[in-house]
């Protein structure tokens, strides 16, 4: 995306013809001067998209990674199905967890709907330390259709992909890797943690993967700083 060929934001928010029942002009003041901005932040979503796509090629894939999944063992590779390019999410939910964590399951409650659009251009692995047995027996309490699961049976790709803390706790993990003439890479990892967290906010990633959030920031109450989901709610 070329910066210099773009009209201005504040150009493209004065040519919006919205405008809703009842409102006065301090609001669509505000309102169109707020659209700029969104309209900015759309082209600096693009412009961050592009440079990770531009990154060079990462690290070769050569650890010992053995899995097990509803067909039984695979390795890395065999994850990757028919697809060049596969992402792979850590689940929080090790073998000392009774119950997974429930910001992951409401992240992979929304993958799960949207699976099988995922997987029209990548192959898509959730991955925990569980056994197996324990993994789809919480598939099917929480209703998943479509997510394939996969326990880390050495924890070697957990622990080499920064999944499991010092203390040897859970970390949520997102990464993405190809496979291009044969070759596994590492394409980009998710890198936003606590350390480049700003103040007063939870840490995340940019753009965040979980939809209940950007929802919420559409909303007046926003992210409320110390709510998170719940594996139920009462009612």
């Amino acid at each position: 995306m070329n910066s210099q060929l773009l009209t201005a934001a504040s150009e493209l928010a004065s040519r919006n013809t919205v405008r809703m029942p009842n409102e006065s002009a301090e609001y669509r003041s505000a309102r169109n001067a707020l659209l700029a901005e969104e309209i900015e932040l759309r082209r600096h979503i693009e412009r961050v998209a592009a440079q990770r796509r531009a990154l060079p090629p990462g690290g070769e894939v050569r650890g010992d990674y053995r899995f097990e999944g509803v067909n039984g063992p695979v390795d890395l590779a065999g994850l990757f199905g028919d697809k060049q390019t596969l992402v792979v999410y850590s689940y929080m939910f090790g073998p000392e967890r009774e119950r997974p964590c429930p910001m992951c399951t409401s992240l992979l409650s929304s993958w799960d709907g949207e699976a099988r659009d995922m997987e029209q251009n990548f192959a898509l692995a959730v991955v925990a330390r569980s056994p197996l047995a324990k993994l789809l027996a919480f598939k099917k309490e929480r209703g998943w259709q479509h997510l394939k699961l996969y326990s880390d049976l050495n924890g070697n790709f957990s622990r080499d992909y920064h999944a499991i803390a010092d203390d040897g706790s859970d970390i949520p993990a997102f990464n993405v890797f190809t496979r291009r003439d044969g070759t596994i890479r590492l394409f980009w990892a998710g890198e936003m943690g606590g350390e480049s967290a700003d103040a007063g906010q939870d840490p995340r990633g940019a753009p965040d993967p979980m939809p209940l959030w950007t929802v919420l920031d559409a909303t007046p109450e926003g992210r409320r700083p110390k709510w998170y989901p719940s594996l139920d709610y009462p009612g």
